[in-house]
């Protein structure tokens, strides 16, 4: 009996301590401050110069048929509100002006009638055109801003230079500029297998992120045939803005004329003064041009400087555009299906001055490109052209101090070898390919 009420005792003590564990135990757990959890705000969404969450935003691109009245015809405008904000908003822009499949935005009011307040229309990646309507009406065009990315790529020659850029996805626009850079120093439809080269170029992202293609090369290396080629881009002229490439001891790489006027060349009829046509009774109809068929919209680019001297559409030329380059040379390029300079304009070897087309007497989309020398026409390729303009010797030594950093870092870049190019291009695509090296 005692042992019982010993026993029932030590039951007794055992759950009041435990009891006064779980007391003490509350009060650490009373005493342990709260986590503090912080609240990040969602960072703003501004575009266009606006607030987006201030407004519903709809996007959408101008299709066949739209016009900027109908476009907001169907998000509850009136026309005499279209008309009004037009007349009011013509000197800045021409609502007529509208191409299809160019992007737009209208940011409505954030509320259950979403009623349209602002137009913005974009022209191009980086140019915008803001129709403000919902306080005064007013309309101005502004460029987004662009952030200049500096980039370093090299590679070997296994068959073309575009291959090579290829297999490292790199665009095929950096081997356009570089036959552009080494048009009369390397022929670039005769590169030999392991030759080499390096490039420092820079890339344009559009609002930091996104990306609107290649600027420019600042620098260039090429080894063919074993012999080094280096390119350095200068300015010669800070009041017109030229610029040209030159070696490491200050050449210019450049004659003063391009070998083409565009980049995606291909001859598809040369200057010919005993061409026979079928299509005329397989007579002779002498060809005084040389035609470079490409697709239609591809930018014409003038190739040399020189000031504008007829700007037309006329005949068989179709619109074409004749540019003066000095009292020797003038310059002809017909059938565009645009053009972009007008007489008196100087325009800078390089500088698009129209587009392809097939306007005039043409059976494909081409561009004519004429030659005239001592008010003859000729064909340029059988000229002894003359170089460019040199470095002035007042500038040559700011030009070789310019140059130093900029040769010490191709110096620097290593060759990516065939094998890394196949290992980048994997990565870039997902492959799971492996590659076995053995000893």
């Amino acid at each position: 009996m005692e042992q019982t009420r010993i026993t029932r005792l030590g039951q007794k003590c055992l759950i009041l301590l435990a009891f006064a564990i779980v007391l003490v135990s509350c009060k650490n757990e009373e005493k342990i401050p709260e986590e503090t959890v912080s609240v990040v705000e969602p960072e703003e969404l501004y575009e266009f110069g606006f607030r987006l969450s201030d407004y519903v935003v709809k996007r959408d691109t101008i299709r066949k048929g739209d016009s900027f009245g109908e476009i907001l015809q169907r998000n509850q405008i009136d026309y005499s509100k279209i008309f009004q904000i037009a007349e009011q908003t013509k000197d800045s822009f021409d609502i007529r002006r509208l191409q299809v499949g160019k992007p737009y935005t209208l940011l409505c009011s954030n509320d259950s009638l979403q009623q349209p307040k602002c137009f913005i229309y974009q022209p191009t990646k980086t140019d915008y055109v803001v129709i403000n309507f919902q306080d005064s009406i007013h309309a101005y065009s502004k460029t987004k801003p662009i952030k200049f990315v500096e980039k370093e790529v090299s590679g070997v020659i296994e068959s073309n230079i575009s291959e090579a850029l290829a297999k490292q996805g790199k665009s095929v626009l950096l081997a356009y500029k570089m036959s552009d850079i080494y048009a009369w120093t390397i022929d670039f439809f005769r590169l030999q297998k392991n030759d080499k080269f390096k490039l420092i170029y820079t890339e344009k992202y559009i609002d930091d992120s996104i990306y609107a293609g290649i600027d420019n090369v600042k620098a260039a290396y090429f080894q063919h045939n074993g012999e080094d080629f280096y390119a350095f881009e200068f300015e010669t002229d800070t009041v017109r803005g030229l610029k040209d490439y030159f070696s490491e001891d200050a050449k210019n790489l450049r004659r003063a004329f391009l070998k083409a006027p565009v980049e995606y060349k291909r001859i598809s009829s040369r200057y010919n003064l005993n061409r026979r046509i079928a299509l005329y009774g397989n007579r002779v109809r002498p060809h005084k041009g040389t035609d470079f068929a490409a697709n239609i919209g591809t930018p014409i680019r003038a190739t040399a400087n020189g000031t504008v001297i007829e700007s037309a559409r006329r005949g068989g030329n179709g619109n074409y555009v004749k540019i003066k380059h000095n009292s020797t040379y003038s310059t002809q390029y017909l059938h565009m299906s645009k053009r972009k300079s007008k007489v008196g304009d100087f325009v800078k070897q390089g500088d698009v001055i129209g587009y392809v087309g097939m306007t005039g007497n043409t059976s494909g989309p081409h561009v004519c490109y004429r030659f005239w020398k001592n008010g003859k026409q000729v064909d340029p390729f059988k000229q002894k052209l003359p170089e460019a303009e040199p470095i002035s010797d007042s500038l040559k030594i700011k030009y070789l101090e310019f140059i130093k950093p900029l040769k010490v870092q191709l110096d620097g870049i290593d060759f990516i070898s065939p094998i890394e190019e196949e290992l980048i291009l994997d990565i870039k695509t997902g492959s799971d390919n492996s590659i076995t090296f053995s000893k």
